[in-house]
């Protein structure tokens, strides 16, 4: 299973680790695999990966509540304005099942999507990191 974060390398080249969630922040340092009580967020370096804000969107709306994959692409459609491609969607929520952030359950021939305990501790850290990162962004855009 995948963790959020991984620690620093003290070497003169940083590479990206490929253990994030959906590639929602890529954390830059050696791969060394930590939980999420081993993490210490001043030992981190963190950058935001614009390519993941699928993932980081479907961890939030799962936050909010369990959904299968119709319910999913309506709630994208809804906030991007175009519904999102079936095989850019279910991958996706392959992946984050993969790394341990999302599990599925079956009702009916409906696949529920929810939030593992790791998916919720991401997601909370993830809005946490973003809005530190890009919320005077919309604040001075609101004001405009």
């Amino acid at each position: 299973m995948a963790s959020l974060f991984s620690t620093i390398s003290s070497s003169p080249y940083y590479r990206t680790s490929n253990r994030c969630p959906g590639d929602i922040f890529k954390y830059i340092g050696h791969p060394i695999e930590l939980t999420m009580e081993d993490c210490c967020e001043d030992t981190l370096i963190e950058c935001c990966d614009m390519r993941g804000l699928l993932s980081f969107t479907l961890l939030w709306v799962l936050s909010k509540k369990d959904m299968y994959g119709q319910e999913l692409a309506d709630d994208l459609e809804k906030r991007r304005g175009t519904r999102p491609n079936p095989g850019t969607l279910y991958p996706a929520l392959s992946k984050l099942e993969r790394n341990g952030f999302v599990e599925t359950r079956k009702e009916g021939r409906k696949k529920i999507y929810s939030l593992t305990e790791e998916g919720r501790v991401g997601v909370v850290r993830a809005c946490s990191r973003f809005c530190r990162m890009y919320g005077d962004i919309f604040e001075e855009s609101r004001k405009e």
